[in-house]
């Protein structure tokens, strides 16, 4: 047996995974080459999108299910932290080791073992891309459906811990709409497998919901089958300019009594058209107060007989610059637009704060104006775009990184629009998680009782907390 130590949030302490014996066993597990400890080569693995580094002990990359047992094992005899990581694109911190120990890297757990067209799933290991399992479905007619952003670079693994989401949410729903069945290491090395191949499972608790988006704190997922969809026969995108946000945004409830549901839509704010124009040259409108991206998807004759609508409605709501893409280029082009402006926005500053709060649909036009009046409030720039169609808005607050009075300025914008959010009948998250970013701010949308049910759960899986300790709960 090993030492333990207690080690707290945010303390930083050398954990018991730097010590010598805890790394020699680490290294005959999965290869002295695939234990990394040189400070310049674990660095990287100690930040995520938010760009706070709290660099790891050791990186460890495991390659199969029974490995992960052993290192569980280890961690759970020796007493160390132990946080898994995929792509490392999270906005939440969920994947920072931010109380030290090793990263689990599942870079090498990355094959698609079966893709199965006759009942519509695929099964595939958590370091697969979430853009190379779209491919391959694609390649047999079929669908993977979620398609968050970040989807070039995300792992599989993470965007079922993250539960992630994407602009295709209001027709197809988020990731854990599309898990049926998971296979999970737990804290202490014990392998469970949940749902499975098919669409109904009622058989024991829900399982497999209760891993997608638990931010692996309960467990490490070493395998995932994955529900998949006939490939629509073809798409179509309406993009069009509008004199204000609220008016863009009112457009999102006018398709429902027509009889329809788009499979995106997505808003951008002034600020955002300003900086992608400067950017890129889109030719946008430079009347555009707002710009509205509406996507549809099914039959040939289905999409077009829906585009046609789309464009009639929002013309009838004061839209203008109609424009709906005509081939597959043009469609392409058209989402260039909304997937510059995440970078493009750092013309108005050099730290850029992200949120993604979340609104019933309904309630978008009214979320949006009094963010804007919070940013004028605290003297704050705040940009919004996103998924307006679930009512997943992406708010910006950007400011200056050298600027302390910009920073609490900004802070306090933050914690209002999460009160906001969920005074509105939303929440504080809605595809980003809560990681340490935001976990002084989960009393706002979960009360003490539900609370403290999530922390007996952590409790009954990480007996020890080994698992992503320092998150979501404070």
């Amino acid at each position: 047996m090993f030492e333990s130590i207690h080690f707290t949030s945010h303390g930083r302490q050398t954990t018991n995974a730097s010590n010598p014996k805890v790394l020699d066993k680490l290294r005959t597990i999965v290869g002295a080459e695939n234990v990394v400890i040189d400070p310049a080569r674990v660095e990287p693995y100690g930040a995520d999108a938010v760009k706070e580094k709290f660099p790891p002990e050791a990186v460890v990359f495991p390659e199969s299910t029974a490995q992960m047992v052993e290192i569980l094992k280890l961690a759970n005899e020796a007493f160390f932290p132990v946080t898994a990581r995929g792509g490392g694109v999270g906005y939440t911190g969920g994947a920072v080791p931010i109380d030290g120990g090793i990263v689990i890297g599942t870079d090498r757990m990355n094959r698609i073992i079966e893709i199965n067209v006759d009942d519509l799933y695929a099964v595939c290991q958590p370091g697969i891309r979430t853009i190379e399992l779209q491919q391959a479905a694609e390649q047999k007619g079929l669908m993977f459906a979620p398609d968050p952003a970040s989807y070039k670079d995300s792992f599989i693994g993470g965007n079922i811990a993250e539960n992630a989401g994407g602009m295709r949410t209001p027709k197809y729903g988020v990731t854990k709409h599309h898990v049926l069945g998971l296979e999970v290491v737990t804290a202490t090395g014990e392998v469970i497998r949940t749902g499975g191949k098919t669409v109904k499972n009622v058989v024991g608790f829900d399982l497999t919901g209760l891993m997608c988006g638990s931010e692996g704190m309960l467990g490490i997922i070493t395998e995932a089958t994955l529900k998949l969809l006939p490939l629509p026969e073809a798409t179509s995108t309406v993009r069009a300019s509008f004199r204000s946000m609220e008016a863009a945004c009112k457009v999102l409830t006018k398709f429902t009594p027509e009889g329809l549901l788009p499979m995106a839509m997505e808003v951008l704010d002034k600020f955002c058209v300003a900086a992608v124009e400067e950017n890129f040259a889109f030719g946008l409108s430079p009347d555009a107060e707002a710009v509205l991206l509406v996507a549809v998807d099914g039959s040939r004759e289905e999409v077009e007989r829906n585009a046609v609508t789309i464009e009639r409605i929002i013309g009838e709501n004061s839209g203008f610059d109609i424009l709906r893409a005509k081939s597959k280029e043009e469609e392409d082009k058209l989402w260039d637009v909304r997937r510059a402006i995440s970078p493009s926005l750092m013309k108005y500053g050099t730290l850029k704060i992200n949120e993604d709060v979340v609104v019933p649909r309904s309630r978008v036009p009214e979320l949006v104006a009094k963010i804007e009046e919070i940013g004028r409030k605290h003297n704050t720039f705040v940009a919004n775009f996103g998924h307006a169609g679930d009512g997943n808005i992406h708010v910006n607050f950007v400011i200056d990184r050298d600027n302390p009075d910009e920073i609490a300025r900004a802070r306090k914008c933050v914690a209002e629009t999460f009160q906001l959010s969920v005074d509105l009948g939303g929440t504080i998250s809605g595809e980003h998680g809560i990681g340490y970013v935001k976990s002084q701010y989960l009393s706002y949308a979960i009360d003490r009782p539900t609370l403290e049910v999530m922390k007996s759960i952590k409790k009954a899986f990480d007996p020890k907390g080994i698992l992503n300790p320092g998150k979501m709960f404070v």
